[in-house]
């Protein structure tokens, strides 16, 4: 059974069983395989290629055009920069997402070794893990809030009445449960930082 994270001197250390490392890890790698910047093929086009290796979407990628259907839960891990420009909104996006993909992406890897080379039940994290952490686990926290339609407190309310509804096997509940499970994980660890 889980028992959350304590500061124990300069380090943070936290007790999940197989299981529970298991199901951590496996959000994290799924929120981390859905962030993980798109490879490119060479274009032929050297100045394009090599912005590309920079990490910078040549223009006119199909992925900036409003036809290219649209991943809400990437406006929540990846919110637009400017509401009221669209154009200014995509050029931002064209220049910074692959680099805040990439720091997702290392928070999350980070955090998914740091539970790999668990002692037995026993995760101890340092501060640069633990930080990492946090992060990763409000990624996993923004996209299972999205997948479950949590925007508002409204939302949160109509999501509890259709789990009260719900049949056992309905996946929503399971999300729940993973939901709540990384939000505890994570305040415990958050406190643990701020203690």
């Amino acid at each position: 059974m889980a028992k959350a994270f304590k500061r124990k001197g300069d380090r943070f250390v936290a007790r999940l069983d197989d299981v529970e490392r298991e199901v951590v890890v496996a959000l994290l790698q799924q929120t981390q395989d859905f962030l993980e910047p798109a490879h490119r093929e060479p274009t032929g086009d050297a100045f394009d290629d090599l912005v590309a290796t920079l990490g910078v979407r040549p223009l006119g990628d199909p992925a900036l055009t409003p036809q290219v259907p649209f991943d809400p839960a990437i406006e929540r891990l990846l919110p637009t920069a400017n509401r009221e420009d669209p154009a200014l909104a995509a050029e931002f996006r064209r220049l910074t997402e692959h680099g805040l993909r990439e720091r997702k992406s290392a928070n999350l890897g980070t955090a998914i070794e740091a539970l790999l080379s668990a002692d037995g039940d026993k995760v101890t994290l340092g501060q640069a893990q633990a930080q990492a952490m946090v992060v990763a686990l409000t990624d996993v926290r923004l996209l299972l809030g999205e997948r479950l339609g949590l925007r508002t407190d409204d939302d949160a309310d109509a999501l509890q009445d259709r789990l009260e509804a719900a049949s056992e096997d309905d996946p929503q509940l399971y999300l729940a449960a993973y939901y709540d499970f990384m939000t505890w994980l994570q305040e415990s660890l958050t406190q643990a930082l701020m203690s």
